[in-house]
């Protein structure tokens, strides 16, 4: 995949995280400064936690702004009381939007992930390409969620770092057959995919069930 192709994938993938991160940030009614850092952490959270990983060091978000200035625009875009209205009137505008924008973040840092590991020198192993893939879709999410006080949602919702692992998988098995670009694309529409059917057909992982202490 070339540079521009894979900059293009960024930068929806940006837009789409930010957009969650900022939706998040206005259902906990926080200030536009909580509104912004929710946006931006939820954008370049995960690639930064990959760029740790990879030994690419500073990150990527930290020698190139555009990313950043990108979720910082789309938050602030977000916190336009016009476009709050919008989204907060009915709920279930606030639902599709939410999932429809994380659901597409999360397939496009799956594959990006992928991609900058393999163009990062070094060892390409496939524990490796498929860990960084999935580290890089769910890390933003997990940081967002941890700030604005909920559980994670790979820890509680219905296959979400799920889908993000077996579109990685997808991605690094298709890569030596049919190329960068086939695998990316490949990768990214088994994500997605997986992420959308399972928030409608609420498939889920077994969870546990803990029984009430009984009272003496």
């Amino acid at each position: 995949m070339t540079i521009t192709i894979r900059l293009v994938f960024e930068l929806i993938g940006t837009v789409a995280f930010a957009a969650s991160g900022a939706i998040v940030a206005l259902s906990k009614k926080m200030d536009i400064f909580g509104v912004v850092t929710l946006g931006v952490v939820t954008a370049v959270g995960g690639g930064v936690i990959r760029d740790l990983i990879l030994g690419n060091n500073p990150p990527a978000t930290f020698r190139n702004p555009l990313y950043a200035l990108v979720a910082i625009g789309v938050s602030v875009i977000l916190f336009i009381p016009w476009v709050r209205k919008i989204l907060f009137h009915k709920p279930r505008v606030y639902e599709i939007v939410m999932l429809v924008m994380d659901s597409l973040g999360l397939g496009i840092f799956t594959v990006v992930g992928i991609q900058v590991a393999h163009s990062t020198e070094g060892e390409h192993n496939a524990f490796l390409l498929v860990f960084v893939g999935m580290i890089t879709g769910v890390g933003g999410g997990v940081i967002r969620d941890l700030l604005a006080g909920n559980t994670p949602f790979i820890l509680v919702k219905h296959f979400y770092a799920s889908a993000s692992l077996i579109g990685a998988v997808v991605c690094v098995v298709l890569w030596h057959y049919l190329g960068s670009f086939a695998a990316s694309a490949g990768g990214m529409v088994v994500t997605i995919i997986l992420r959308l059917l399972a928030a409608r057909y609420h498939w889920s992982l077994p969870k546990s069930e803990m029984e009430e202490p009984v009272s003496k």
